[in-house]
């Protein structure tokens, strides 16, 4: 029998036990139709700049939940572990490294850039990785997959190639999110959308002729010098008889019309808007509409440009224009503030809420610029994505995201998946210089996109006109684009592999609310675009941790908690519990250091009871009391079978249907309060009964059989541990492979279950009175009297008197009625009576419930004083109002108790 220490140290098992998994191959899926159900789960790959965080954390304990479940339950489990090349973070954070050797990317140049990321990758990027395995996650690592694997890359220059010939993408002008830090366009889903204070600045734009002026608003005033119209409401009464007019653009003194179109709002200011085409999504919008042009006034620094509008206003004498040339954007808009108010243009400025857009990874606010990118049209491809989650064949759990998904598919935008970037898959396009070499720079570089040759190589002449003098576009693909096939290309497509056939459809994707956009409906659109399938049956979208105050975690505001910190400290497992035992159908939950103080106690608990039993095994032919199994003698056994049973089918249900919280609190109560706190404490006589002992320790070894299977997929290193020295067989020799209980309902026994009920509320009401009298725990006291309700419950009770005895420690049980002064608690099924002669100083009771109601009465006074306050109930919140209730209710009852104690005390 193999030995366990007395204290559990998780140090001492966790990565051994791990490593031992690793060596047996248990994680590893066989790749081969050997008649096993199978069950696959793809992970959402961390971005290779990521270290493990509570998030992350949360995410891969259920991962791993489930693949342990389903292994236990004989599935042929297939786990692909991975990580995202993550472009923008992964470039800023090598970019960084570079600044401080006082260097650029444009120093080293393309090729030597990416060989540093490349360095850099090979030695940071898989650290993440092996803080899951830290975290005891089971994936089969030989599948481990990067997004910029060979073989990753030729099937996303696939899906590019694929889609650009039937059709789905265009170059074209749009205006776009731009990033000046990062120099890239950003996707909608790829910024942080706050709303902060600002000002709304009213301009005055006067008539070509003199005749007044119309005054607009705008948050943006810099972005006047690219104004071209005004535009009013056709249906706007104020405006009749002007539309057509012309205006004079302050401080550029540019010739602009007043149009009419329907997108101003008359309801809103003075119902006038200033259109700027090339610097809002709403402006470009209605200068199609209106053929406008398109003059761009900003760098792709986010600086201000005026030497193009110079040109074609043939306005290189504006002293403005050539003022606010190379002036950073809000620089720029100070000045031009202050110019309008010199020339009488400025009518009023207001604070105003303004909403901000700021990208993701390095939160500068967003500039919409025109800007030639690529998009993918996505109405078409969307269509069947809509269609299976309205027919049921993807699951939303919880539910109300499927609303959320629809919502966003049905009103969804075309999608630009052009970046500005080195790191990343380059786009597979190229440009011929011979046939318009209008498009090219002097040095070579592209100034327009046209007539690209799209193929997943090189190549070797224009296929127009023959030349050999090709440029390949410089951008990258947004990371989602390579994200998006991350289901079936680590299975191995385009190529027809056995995985794929085996293991596609997968069975469940585990995320974030967050991606739900960028990542979980783009892989459901690309899943059934080139596999005819849907990518996954479910998709689970877990809550976001937040920390004990309700606040987002955060390394930099401080309000983070480092899960690598509190593993050292407690465990894997028990951060693994702490998590999970939150984990159902939230949006969110508080995460505390104290829920894995908790949960490390709960391990002792489970360590130490295994100990107790293995003490009480010693010597016994364990084979022998394995195949004797479980044979209840009476109405306990039954009682702890029939609890054992319930519990089982508890934490079933609740993994079936993502209810992690529910399985595990199910787990708690049962180890705990039950095996632990009731059924071991009754067993311990029975095992000093020779004619006992050997039928309670078979019932004791299958029960903790059982157990350690139904906690092992969320505590899974200290139940291995365990198992190794009360369950492993020949034919089961490792836990994480061994079978998953089944409930078996015809052990379901209602009856011993009331009976025990009734026992344990005696023994409960015996224990609360020693309580009372400051009796201390296991003391032995000489008895208590128990007065049953009725005959039934007498003959129950008396079954059970040694057990009473036992549990409630007292040295005899009598029935019926003292004669000496006793104290008495009710219970449902009987009256206890504890004779309180040489146990209780009567007198100094007496005192000491006098003073306690007295302090009752004082507080009862005060809080009914406030809830007399007519100003106090209809002021304060509902919320306060009704806890103030509830503490006089718990007051008066806590008073009423102590009056009657005091009264059996008698004088």
């Amino acid at each position: 029998m193999y030995e366990l220490p007395k204290t559990y140290d998780p140090h001492q098992v966790e990565e051994r036990r791990y490593q031992w998994w690793l060596e047996r191959g248990d994680f590893e899926a066989t790749i081969a139709d050997d008649g096993r159900p199978r069950y696959c789960i793809t992970i959402p790959p961390p971005n290779i700049t990521g270290s493990l965080h509570m998030g992350h954390a949360l995410n891969n304990a259920i991962h791993d939940v489930l693949l342990r479940w389903k292994r236990m339950q004989g599935y042929n489990v297939l786990c692909v572990p991975g990580t995202d090349h993550a472009g923008i973070a992964t470039q800023n954070v090598v970019e960084r490294e570079l600044r401080k050797e006082g260097l650029t990317r444009h120093d080293l140049g393309r090729e030597k850039f990416l060989e540093r990321v490349w360095q850099w990758r090979e030695q940071y990027g898989n650290t993440i990785l092996m803080q899951f395995r830290k975290l005891g996650c089971s994936y089969d690592w030989r599948y481990t997959r990067f997004t910029l694997d060979p073989e990753y890359v030729d099937a996303v220059l696939e899906v590019f190639v694929r889609w650009w010939q039937d059709g789905h993408l265009y170059i074209g002008e749009r205006v776009i999110n731009w990033c000046p830090r990062c120099r890239t366009a950003l996707s909608d889903i790829e910024l942080e959308q706050s709303d902060e204070p600002g000002k709304l600045y009213h301009i005055r734009y006067p008539f070509e002729d003199g005749d007044g002026y119309v005054v607009v608003a705008t948050t943006r005033p810099e972005t006047m010098l690219g104004d071209v119209a005004v535009a009013v409401n056709p249906e706007d009464a104020r405006y009749q008889g002007l539309i057509g007019k012309h205006l004079r653009l302050p401080l550029v003194e540019r010739r602009i019309p007043l149009i009419a179109d329907p997108y101003p709002d008359p309801a809103f200011g003075t119902g006038a808007v200033k259109v700027t085409p090339a610097h809002d999504p709403n402006d470009f919008e209605i200068g199609q509409r209106h053929n406008l042009p398109r003059p761009v006034i900003m760098d792709l620094d986010g600086k201000i440009d005026t030497q193009a509008l110079r040109d074609s206003l043939n306005a290189h004498d504006n002293p403005y224009l050539q003022k606010y040339h190379g002036l950073d954007r809000y620089e720029a808009r100070q000045q031009i503030v202050h110019d309008l108010q010199e020339g009488g243009y400025l009518e009023k400025v207001e604070d105003y809420t303004v909403p901000l857009a700021r990208c993701e990874r390095c939160h500068t606010v967003i500039e919409p610029l025109l800007s030639e990118q690529w998009f993918c049209r996505m109405h078409e491809i969307a269509q069947p994505a809509i269609e299976v989650v309205k027919q049921g064949k993807i699951r939303f759990l919880p539910e109300r995201y499927k609303e959320m998904y629809l919502h966003w598919m049905e009103n969804i935008r075309d999608w630009c998946i052009s970046r500005q970037l080195w790191w990343g898959h380059q786009i597979p396009a190229w440009y011929c210089m011979d046939c318009h070499p209008e498009n090219f720079g002097e040095q070579g570089e592209i100034l327009k996109r046209e007539d690209p040759i799209v193929q997943k190589t090189a190549p070797e002449r224009c296929p127009r006109c023959g030349s050999t003098r090709l440029v390949r576009d410089p951008d990258v693909l947004d990371t989602w684009f390579s994200s998006a096939i991350w289901p079936h290309t680590v299975l191995g497509w385009p190529r027809d592999t056995e995985e794929l056939r085996l293991f596609y459809p997968t069975d469940v994707l585990i995320t974030a609310q967050e991606i739900l956009y960028l990542w979980v409906a783009r892989m459901i659109m690309t899943g059934l675009y080139f596999k005819g399938d849907i990518p996954f049956r479910d998709v689970y979208i877990h809550a976001t941790v937040l920390n004990k105050e309700g606040k987002r975690m955060s390394k930099s505001l401080g309000t983070g908690i480092d899960p690598l910190e509190l593993i050292d400290k407690y465990g894997a497992d028990a951060l693994r519990w702490s998590l999970l035992q939150q984990a159902g159908m939230q949006q969110s939950i508080r995460f505390y250091e104290e829920r894995v103080v908790s949960a490390r106690n709960f391990a002792n608990k489970v360590w130490n009871a295994t100990r107790f039993v293995l003490m009480h095994l010693e010597g016994a032919d364990l084979n022998a009391l394995r195949q004797q199994g479980a044979q209840p003698a009476d109405a306990l056994d039954r009682w702890v079978l029939s609890r054992l049973q319930r519990a089982t089918q508890a934490v079933h249900n609740a993994l079936a249907s993502y209810q992690f919280d529910d399985g595990a609190n199910a787990l708690y109560e049962f180890i705990w309060s039950e095996v632990c706190d009731w059924y071991i404490e009754a067993c311990k006589p029975r095992l000093q009964d020779p004619t006992r002992r050997e039928q309670t320790q078979a019932m004791l070894l299958y029960l903790f059989d059982q157990l350690l299977r139904l906690l092992h997929p969320y505590m899974p290193h200290i139940t291995e541990e365990l198992w190794q020295a009360i369950g492993a067989t020949e034919h089961e020799p490792a836990l994480i492979k061994a079978q998953f209980p089944v409930a078996n309902l015809a052990l379901i026994d209602e009856a011993a279950e009331a009976e025990i009920a009734q026992v344990f509320e005696v023994i409960r009401a015996i224990r609360n009175l020693r309580a009372e009298v400051k009796i201390t725990p296991g003391a032995q006291i000489p008895a208590v009297w128990v007065n049953p309700t009725d005959a039934e419950s007498a003959e129950r009770l008396q079954r059970h008197a040694a057990m009473i005895g036992h549990l409630a420690w007292c040295a005899e049980v009598h029935f019926g009625q003292p004669a000496e002064r006793a104290l008495m608690n009710p219970a449902s099924a009987a009256e206890v009576y504890l004779p309180i002669a040489g146990l209780v100083d009567v007198a100094r009771e007496r005192e000491r419930l006098q003073k306690e109601l007295a302090k009752l009465e004082a507080e009862i006074k005060q809080v009914q004083a406030r809830l007399r306050n007519p100003q106090f109930v209809e002021r304060a919140k509902p919320e306060v109002v009704q806890e103030t209730r509830q503490q006089e209710r718990d007051l008066l009852d806590k008073h009423s108790r102590l009056k009657a104690r005091l009264e059996q005390l008698g004088d």
